[in-house]
């Protein structure tokens, strides 16, 4: 497997001679995968998502994503990382109240040094193909649940993240927004992006992850395919741009980077 994401012998813990969060974890994880974590509360799933995201350092072992040794960066090559290759979906959406809809979006794209006027094509394709674009002068306080976790997809794909982080993205939604949100991230993972999500909900891990690992007391404990299509683009990596274009939308070349 052509691994995008490879976890080896990482184990965490956050008090010296504490207990572990994590212990002993390996995998891969190849572009195009779309993979579910699931397990208990207090398991480590939360925490294993933490370290791939570069948001924590492992205790030992280490962590490579896109080829780049990601525990050894300092606190500033961290932070680029994040801009430039994770996009991030919250249980609870983590919108700034004082923002409108285009200015959430708009913040990381603006922080990445993209363009102002680029960042804005950029924004509004995505709020157009994530069917939001209407709310685009609102406050989030004004939408309902569902509109502000499209409202986070659609920050979270603005850089055009080499990985795509959901951390229970239908947690905090009733079960028929849960189920448009989950197909909407099937749709986002079919049209080549790479995601990993940790969920409670095993019908979300079945319906839309291909791959599914259960993490107990800190390891892993299973890892199996599930009955979605995992890596939707064989395995190639394209971010929101693919995404964008299936909706008529270039993606404009000038704003996408290339990803291994």
């Amino acid at each position: 497997m052509d691994a995008l994401i490879r976890v080896s012998d990482v184990s965490k813990r956050y008090d010296n001679g504490g207990p572990f969060a994590v212990q002993d974890v390996s995998l891969q994880v190849a572009a195009g995968e779309a993979v579910a974590i699931m397990g208990p509360s207090g398991s480590g799933k939360s925490t294993l998502l933490n370290l791939i995201a570069g948001l924590d350092r492992p205790t030992s072992g280490s962590v490579m994503v896109a080829g780049q040794r990601i525990d050894s960066l300092s606190e500033t090559g961290l932070a680029r990382f994040r801009r430039q290759r994770v996009g991030m979906i919250f249980q609870f959406f983590n919108l700034l109240d004082d923002l409108t809809v285009a200015d959430n979006v708009l913040l990381p794209a603006q922080l990445a040094g993209l363009s102002r006027p680029l960042a804005r094509r950029r924004t509004d394709q995505l709020l157009e193909r994530l069917s939001i674009s209407e709310h685009r002068q609102a406050y989030p306080a004004r939408l309902s649940g569902g509109e502000r976790q499209r409202v986070a997809i659609a920050r979270a794909l603005v850089n055009s993240p080499t990985l795509l982080l959901a951390d229970e993205p239908t947690g905090a939604l009733d079960t028929a927004t849960g189920e448009e949100i989950g197909a909407l991230l099937r749709e986002l993972n079919a049209a080549g992006q790479t995601m990993i999500m940790v969920t409670h909900n095993p019908d979300l891990a079945v319906q839309y992850a291909g791959r599914t690992i259960r993490i107990i007391d800190g390891r892993v404990a299973g890892d199996s395919a599930g009955a979605g299509d995992s890596a939707g683009a064989g395995g190639r990596h394209v971010a929101g741009d693919e995404y964008l274009a299936r909706a008529g939308h270039d993606g404009d070349a000038t704003t996408a980077r290339t990803r291994p």
